[in-house]
């Protein structure tokens, strides 16, 4: 039934062959026309009343689905405000567990860090205005109440 397409070199080939299977396609339609009328309406009958029952159909999956759809959007809104409560009530009960034995609070820590910073900064600005000498060695010393023994003649 189907036809090969002409190069496309040869115009006046291509034309025929369009208006071939422009006409052939007529033909089909006519040729389902004349079909449809020889069922006579029962078969249009037929059609209309199976429509109908599928737009019925349809409208009553779409009216479930809408009540669906509020429905859950309404059990949302109720459990995330739940769920925020119960956030805030275990976030609280935590803070104050965690100041009852004695851990600082997030701030606590953030403002002692950023006092650490200012005084790494004063002794970075100290160590650049003090003039370079050389470092003292250091000694040991014995704790307070330590009693030293010398070695040597003394002891």
């Amino acid at each position: 039934m189907t036809k090969k397409l002409p190069a496309p070199d040869d115009d006046e080939a291509l034309a025929l062959a369009v208006r071939d299977s422009a006409q052939q396609i007529w033909q089909a339609g006519l040729g389902a026309f004349a079909k449809a009328q020889e069922e006579g309406g029962s078969s249009f009958t037929r059609l209309v009343r199976d429509g109908s029952a599928l737009q019925k159909r349809a409208r009553e999956v779409e009216e479930a689905t809408g009540t669906v759809a509020r429905a859950a959007e309404r059990a949302s809104r109720r459990s995330s405000g739940s769920w925020g409560k119960l956030e805030q009530v275990f976030e609280e009960r935590v803070a104050r567990a965690l100041a009852t034995i004695g851990v600082p609070a997030a701030s606590e820590v953030e403002a002692l860090r950023r006092r650490v910073d200012e005084l790494e900064k004063m002794l970075a600005d100290l160590a650049t205005r003090l003039p370079a000498a050389a470092p003292k060695p250091r000694t040991r010393r014995p704790p307070k109440g330590t009693i030293v023994q010398e070695d040597g003649e003394g002891a």
